[in-house]
């Protein structure tokens, strides 16, 4: 799965949320903030490690997880060819509307 499908999902978009504002949080630390079931939170989780966006790292029985730098540059890599691509579009219509500005003054003369 990638980024996109796994952020696809109110909770897990939460999640990425909470563990952005917090840093490092536990399983069981993310869990308390849904009311849900440990288990689904833990599917959740799964889904956001298997795309990259979250990394887990293991300390005794803590799961510890940590926004993924990797999946995330993804989402961001995308947004920011979706925003060039309507830069140049703006800055075509900007000049398209100085032309027709110059165009009528012309006329106007």
């Amino acid at each position: 799965m990638n980024a996109f499908a796994a952020l696809s999902d109110d909770t897990r978009r939460e999640i990425v949320r909470l563990v952005a504002k917090n840093g490092e949080l536990t399983s069981t630390e993310i869990s308390q903030s849904f009311k849900m079931s440990p288990p689904a939170i833990s599917q959740h989780l799964k889904i956001l490690k298997e795309a990259k966006v979250l990394h887990m790292k293991k300390d005794a029985q803590k799961r510890i997880y940590s926004l993924n730098d990797s999946g995330l540059h993804e989402v961001e890599d995308w947004l920011l060819d979706i925003r060039n691509l309507w830069n140049q579009r703006l800055d075509n219509l900007e000049k398209y509307l100085l032309k027709m500005k110059r165009e009528k003054s012309r006329e106007k003369k």
